[in-house]
């Protein structure tokens, strides 16, 4: 018990692991919470591509107060620097797109490798005066946080946050329906904008400190873990806060007892924590699905029983309708079900249908019926006629049996002399 006090509580005193707490979770709150309409929006990808083009901004910024100032590894400089490469980066990526038939995810891609490259030009050739190492800007260093870095994030994130609160619903409504959004007046573009900027601020306060992966992980993971668990955009945002925080507490502990990398060490958690919400979420997880699929009625026994109890044209006992529909596991579900469904009732003599049952089971047969005059129109052979019709009136989807109808010029009786039920007519039909 001693020990894993210890384990918990000896990390805590070091100022190292207070500064990377600190610095992690303010990263982690406000990249949940942005990361929320970056997934819902299908952003991931324009996130990666502002962390990555950054390394051009920041290498710009580095350089001009470097040779203007005399300033080195000024932070506000490269703040300027890399909101303004983010910022170019979007425009080209919407200008791109804008006006040829290169799609957006692709123009992105071109650009952002682009900028990216462009960044690591510079870095080498003005490396004299530029002193930037690229592993530490791609994997981060949050076990080394400088004061300035926990100051850029102090001031980014209440005012990102606070842009998020004032505009929330203008956010949810162009994330959802953006059509209703501009036909309401709305300026979508400009939303698309201002969301856009919240994110480069996001990106550019933080990778110095996370790192371009760690920062892209904080951004997706901890909102797609939340999307697994919330149908509501605001609880997905606190969910997305909250696993964020977990995510760096969990990673710097995990770091630091196991000794790698704090960022590795965070992201790891991170997937692991998304991993575990996808296995057992109460209605999106893998768990849920299973159970789901394992209850679910098949609807071609459904459509048998159906049938069966009408062409007995009374009460069907369980032993009739087994000897026509063999699936045994299935077939008490499917009574259980449609019992529930008010398309059967169950009596002393055996099963009924229900009104609605009896419509539902006489558009199947009239499909059944149908599907048999059609298959002797081209030549089938007799003794094959209801096996293969028996197999395709469940095929009743876009208007098949309807056309099948027109196609065979309304015929009234099938090839064994049988009435065709009529089409039923809707409810708000005159």
């Amino acid at each position: 018990m001693d020990f894993l006090l210890q384990a918990f509580w000896a990390p805590l005193t070091e100022t190292y692991f207070q500064k990377a707490l600190i610095g992690g979770c303010i990263v982690a709150v406000v990249a949940g919470m942005v990361g929320c309409l970056v997934v819902l929006r299908r952003m991931a990808f324009l996130g990666d591509a502002l962390s990555h083009a950054m390394i051009a901004g920041v290498a710009g910024g580095y350089l001009v107060m470097k040779l203007l100032f005399g300033l080195e590894a000024h932070a506000p400089g490269m703040l300027l620097g890399s909101l303004l490469a983010a910022v170019v980066t979007v425009a080209l990526i919407g200008f791109v797109s804008r006006i040829s038939r290169v799609k957006e995810d692709t123009a992105i891609g071109i650009m952002y490798t682009g900028i990216f490259a462009l960044g690591v030009v510079l870095v080498s050739i003005f490396r004299h005066y530029i002193h930037i190492d690229l592993m530490h800007f791609i994997m981060g260093d949050i076990l080394g946080v400088a004061d300035t870095d926990l100051w850029t994030s102090a001031i980014v994130a209440p005012l990102v946050i606070t842009i998020l609160i004032l505009f929330f619903r203008h956010f949810q409504l162009t994330t959802f329906d953006p059509v209703m959004a501009a036909s309401i007046g709305l300026p979508v573009l400009l939303l698309d904008y201002v969301l856009t900027t919240c994110v480069s601020l996001v990106v550019v306060s933080a990778v110095s400190m996370v790192g371009v992966i760690l920062v892209v992980g904080l951004l997706i993971t901890p909102a797609a873990t939340a999307y697994l668990l919330s149908d509501r955009l605001d609880r997905m945002m606190a969910l997305a806060a909250l696993f964020g925080v977990t995510s760096v507490v969990g990673g710097l502990y995990l770091c630091v007892w196991l000794d790698s990398a704090g960022g590795g060490a965070i992201m790891l958690f991170c997937t692991l924590q998304f991993l575990v919400v996808l296995t057992v979420a109460p209605r999106y997880g893998l768990l849920a699905r299973w159970l789901r699929l394992r209850r679910l009625v098949p609807q071609q026994v459904v459509e048998d029983v159906l049938t069966t109890i009408l062409r007995q044209e009374e009460a069907t006992p369980l032993s009739v309708i087994r000897l026509h529909v063999p699936q045994h596991a299935s077939l008490t579900r499917a009574l259980r079900q449609m019992a529930q469904d008010n398309l059967i009732q169950e009596s002393e003599q055996g099963y009924r249908l229900t009104e609605p049952g009896q419509k539902e089971a006489a558009k199947i047969l009239r499909a059944h019926r149908l599907w048999e005059t059609y298959l002797e129109s081209i030549g089938s052979p007799q003794d094959s006629l209801h096996t293969t019709a028996h197999q395709l009136e469940h095929v009743r989807a876009d208007g098949t049996v309807d056309y099948l109808d027109e196609k065979l010029g309304n015929p009234k009786l099938d090839p064994h002399g049988k009435q065709i039920p009529p089409p039923q007519k809707n409810n708000n039909q005159s």
